[in-house]
């Protein structure tokens, strides 16, 4: 929004105003956007902790789980709303309201976020233990990814929503053909010119399949203080040097990146989402003052999804989000191998001592603190090797 009205004063006042041309450059508008969800964040907290304390929205905690936890019980959780309305005050703000890849983030981001509202408020406020039934949840979760998914496919090489509707029905028309540009391929990373083709079909369930599961492995690793908010910080903001080079024409030539004309913009989401991240982190940290509950974690996972595969770095998500990709699949091995060992044996058998992952180690004897940082350095190393995947190639 910003940006358009600096151009119309710029217009009017061109001798006197040049100076709002820094408008334009992404960069700027990046550092702004994350500045102002920090800044919305650290302000607005603590009145949303105040108000969610008086809503009785309070964390519930599972008598056979650590035992340390207990003293959680009652903290305020659905504090993602926080995070959710600092993205979206600072990207409304900052970003160019003509460019499609944002808003379509956005819809993801915050149709989880819905969903995840649901849920928590079922748990929380009207005290159903099961919140929203995991098979309504994930029929919502898919509508929304598939509907994104159909989307993206169109859009990889096209500017014109209007040429991107017209593309699915020439597709419809065409007996469903199974061609997409190359630049909507697989991108293998560390290599130059090694892709997949994976076809409009392949395009949709691959996009599908990281859009969801992205969603619910932040959700999974959302269960220790600043657990899950920091590895999405830095993520996030690790994904926007990807959508900076990859919009920009000379960098995505110069790192051998497929060049997608609009990306750029979404660096300035990054970065809210990072500022937006901090903020919560702050009251976040050990011991929480606030959880960030469904609402923010199935959000927040759903758009680094949607971002990866905008910027078509679908594998460089999992190596950068190594530690939600561990978590989720420390959930899936630890169920699959208690339910064959007690068809097989009669009695249910656990590889880990408790899943997700991070109580594995807290039964092990690592204290909460030990096993958040630990994961944050994790991350950080992940991170780094993502963002190297840029050069060596």
């Amino acid at each position: 929004m910003l940006i358009s009205l600096a151009q119309w004063l710029q217009g009017l006042y061109p001798d006197t105003l040049g100076f709002l041309r820094v408008f334009q450059y992404i960069t700027f508008r990046a550092v702004m956007a994350a500045m102002t969800a920090l800044l919305l964040g650290l302000a607005f907290g603590p009145w949303v902790i105040r108000r969610l304390t008086e809503l009785k929205i309070g964390q519930p905690v599972r008598e056979y789980g650590v035992q340390a936890h207990l003293v959680k019980r009652g903290t305020p959780t659905m504090g993602g709303v926080l995070v959710l309305l600092s993205i979206a005050v600072s990207t409304l703000l900052w970003f160019d309201w003509s460019n499609r890849f944002v808003w379509i983030v956005m819809v993801v981001t915050f149709g989880y976020g819905a969903i995840g509202w649901v849920d928590d408020w079922r748990k929380v406020v009207q005290k159903n233990p099961e919140g929203m039934p995991s098979g309504e949840k994930y029929l919502w979760q898919s509508l929304i990814g598939i509907l994104a998914a159909l989307y993206l496919a169109f859009s990889v090489s096209e500017t014109s929503n209007l040429r991107v509707l017209e593309l699915f029905f020439d597709w419809v028309m065409s007996g469903f053909s199974n061609s997409l540009p190359p630049k909507a391929d697989l991108i293998v990373p560390f290599f130059k010119s090694v892709s997949y083709p994976l076809g409009v079909f392949g395009f949709i369930i691959m996009t599908y399949l990281v859009i969801v599961g992205f969603s619910n492995a932040v959700n999974l690793t959302d269960g220790l203080d600043g657990l899950a908010i920091m590895p999405v910080v830095l993520v996030g903001a690790s994904l926007g040097l990807f959508a900076y080079a990859t919009g920009n024409a000379v960098y995505s030539k110069y790192l051998f990146l497929p060049h997608i004309p609009g990306a750029g913009e979404l660096a300035i989401f990054c970065a809210a989402m990072a500022g937006a991240g901090l903020a919560f982190l702050w009251f976040n940290a050990h011991p929480a003052q606030v959880f960030m509950g469904d609402v923010g974690a199935l959000a927040l996972g759903g758009a680094l999804g949607t971002i990866a595969v905008i910027v078509r770095q679908e594998i460089v998500l999992a190596i950068m989000g190594g530690i939600f990709v561990v978590e989720a699949l420390s959930v899936m091995v630890q169920v699959g191998w208690f339910k064959y060992t007690k068809k097989k044996y009669g009695q249910g058998r656990r590889i880990l001592l408790m899943a997700p992952l991070h109580h594995h180690f807290e039964k092990k004897g690592w204290v909460e603190t030990q096993v958040v940082i630990r994961f944050w350095i994790i991350t950080m190393l992940l991170c780094l090797v993502g963002l190297s995947t840029m050069k060596l190639r």
